[in-house]
């Protein structure tokens, strides 16, 4: 079997501002399958007994719960306002494995784990999946040793914080709306448009699990142009409505926030009105 490189977690410990005093969850937490197989293999063909070699996937499980349970307190906490779509809408970002490859390669997990020869072979260590599984087993991991208070300052300032951060930056203010068919009028306003004219387009599906998709219509703010199209997609016709309304009001502020595009631009469309 090759070897990972030589395993050293103690550069992990001092980002994560913890030394583990049960060793053996944190070594868990950066083993992979393949190398935990491929040990057993070896125990198997050197004639001594087998031995079964731990690895992340069940730390990976728990640690998706404890995640998910600290981001869904510290929403509940920071949005009262928000209602339980807002806030499921939330979550969902911040805990998809596109926002947790941030972090995970902010850690340098990659340099920590442990592989078997052909997951080391393929380039395991930067793959994206492979590093957010081993973030979530960490998380784990650091409950398991150092507690739930300790694991909870982690995942706010290590997760959290820098997506909310991130979500504030590219759409100043989309953290404060919650009824985007209303931030979407006062944005015509602002601009001196039209009010927007929301239709039905399609409705499928059998009548206990129907998808309905509306389009918003903003018509341009000077005649013989074109109006501003957006279409989205819910189980609800009012779900649907704030999904196209969302879209727009992103599209308005960020001209608003860059008025050199407004004279340049062409009024986007969505690709099923294009």
């Amino acid at each position: 079997m090759t070897k990972s490189l030589v395993y050293d977690p103690s550069g992990l410990e001092h980002a994560l501002d913890h030394h583990f005093l049960d060793a053996s969850l944190l070594q868990q937490a950066l083993t992979h399958s393949s190398y935990a197989r491929e040990a057993e293999s070896a125990s198997n063909t050197s004639g001594t007994e087998a031995r079964a070699v731990g690895d992340n996937e069940q730390l990976e499980f728990l640690g998706d719960s404890v995640l998910s349970f600290i981001v869904s307190q510290e929403l509940f906490r920071r949005y009262p306002h928000y209602t339980e779509g807002d806030l499921s809408k939330l979550r969902a970002h911040i805990v998809s494995a596109r926002a947790l490859v941030r972090p995970a390669r902010q850690l340098d997990i990659g340099k920590y784990l442990r592989f078997g020869h052909g997951e080391e072979k393929s380039g395991g260590r930067t793959k994206s999946a492979l590093l957010v599984n081993a973030l979530e087993a960490v998380i784990a991991a650091l409950f398991l040793d150092a507690g739930l208070e300790k694991v909870h300052r982690f995942v706010v300032e290590a997760v959290l914080q820098p997506s909310l951060d991130e979500l504030e930056s590219r759409v100043p203010g989309a953290l404060l709306v919650t009824d985007y068919k209303s931030a979407l009028q006062e944005a015509t306003q602002a601009a001196g448009r039209p009010q927007p004219r929301y239709s039905l387009v399609k409705e499928k599906g059998p009548d206990h699990r129907k998808v309905f998709t509306v389009e918003v219509q903003v018509p341009p703010p000077l005649a013989g142009g074109e109006p501003l199209v957006k279409r989205s997609e819910g189980s609800t016709k009012k779900i649907a409505e704030q999904g196209a309304a969302q879209q727009a009001w992103e599209y308005l502020k960020s001209l608003a926030e860059r008025p050199d595009r407004v004279a340049a631009s062409v009024p986007e469309r969505s690709p099923e009105t294009a």
